[in-house]
């Protein structure tokens, strides 16, 4: 019985020590919270962020991952903010980050890049993390092809969720 109690608890432990020590599927924030930019509307924010300038904020964290694009289909739908979808507007779906974070979507092949707002939840397909608006996907030149390689840049997450946000 001793022996059996025994396996089990070193079971758990390495689980657990497993855990610890394993890296996360996405990134971990670490530093800064929010960005000196003020919130604004995505047109403004992007000519902001995407002239170059020595004000840009250093990503708070940065990895590799697939994006999709949706559009037409979900255009005038209700997002996960509440607010309504807008296919032409600069805002993308991502499983967990928080809502309301400001990421910089890069394509890997071809170096555009464009900053988003994340206001919504998904993609729910299998080996894909990112699914950006239609007019994202068009400036990052993958509307064609459907899927592109992308590097993300989290450049603020906010610093509270706002109260009319539903997850």
């Amino acid at each position: 019985m001793r022996a059996k109690m025994f396996v089990v608890l070193e079971s758990v432990f390495l689980g657990l020590g497993m855990l610890i020590l394993s890296p996360s599927a996405n990134p971990t924030v670490v530093g800064r919270t929010s960005s000196p930019f003020p919130a604004q509307p995505s047109t403004a924010l992007n000519s902001q962020m995407n002239s170059p300038s020595k004000n840009q904020p250093q990503p708070l964290a940065v990895w590799n991952c697939i994006s999709s694009w949706y559009g037409e289909d979900f255009d005038g739908q209700p997002t996960a903010t509440g607010e309504t979808y807008d296919m032409y507007a600069a805002t993308a779906a991502h499983p967990t980050l928080p809502l309301g974070s400001i990421v910089r979507v890069i394509n890997t092949k071809n170096h555009r890049s464009e900053v988003v707002r994340i206001n919504d939840r998904g993609p729910y397909v299998p080996g894909r993390e990112l699914d950006v608006s239609y007019a994202v996907a068009r400036t990052l030149g993958f509307d064609q092809r459907g899927l592109a390689k992308v590097r993300l840049e989290l450049l603020e997450v906010p610093s509270r969720p706002d109260s009319d946000h539903r997850n």
